[in-house]
């Protein structure tokens, strides 16, 4: 994911955290609803007792720490490269063709077309002004 923060209290660190709870719950509801007890509880095998004295029944992450600023063009590009490319990974092998990944912001920079959600060209973020809070 490529974030970009300007004039906030909270750090990046925090941001991410919030992120991954919110989208964790998500996960979890969805699971549920899906009667997916077996999903449940393989994220349920790694809380440990001290996690579960404070009511948590789900990792749905692992801890991590890979958060890069972000310092040239280059490297940018990079990471968008390296993100757009990812779906179709041996690894993942998500879709045949990186384009057809629907969360992805590829065809929005090869295609100029949006897809799920919105994208800001990460030039745009040059003067936020100009990317009104959605």
């Amino acid at each position: 994911m490529l974030v970009y923060i300007a004039n906030t209290e909270k750090t990046i660190n925090k941001i991410i955290g919030e992120l991954k709870r919110f989208i964790a719950y998500e996960i979890v509801k969805r699971l549920e609803k899906l009667s997916r007890f077996d999903l449940l509880n393989v994220l349920g095998e790694s809380v440990t007792q001290h996690e579960r004295r404070k009511k948590k029944k789900h990792n749905v992450f692992r801890p991590s720490e890979d958060i890069k600023e972000i310092m040239t063009e280059k490297f940018i590009r990079q990471k968008l490269n390296y993100m757009h490319k990812n779906p179709v990974s041996g690894k993942w092998k998500l879709v045949e063709n990186y384009l057809d990944y629907i969360h992805s912001s590829a065809r929005f920079y090869e295609l100029g077309e949006e897809g799920v959600f919105h994208v800001y060209h990460y030039q745009e973020i040059n003067n936020p002004a100009e990317c009104p809070p959605q």
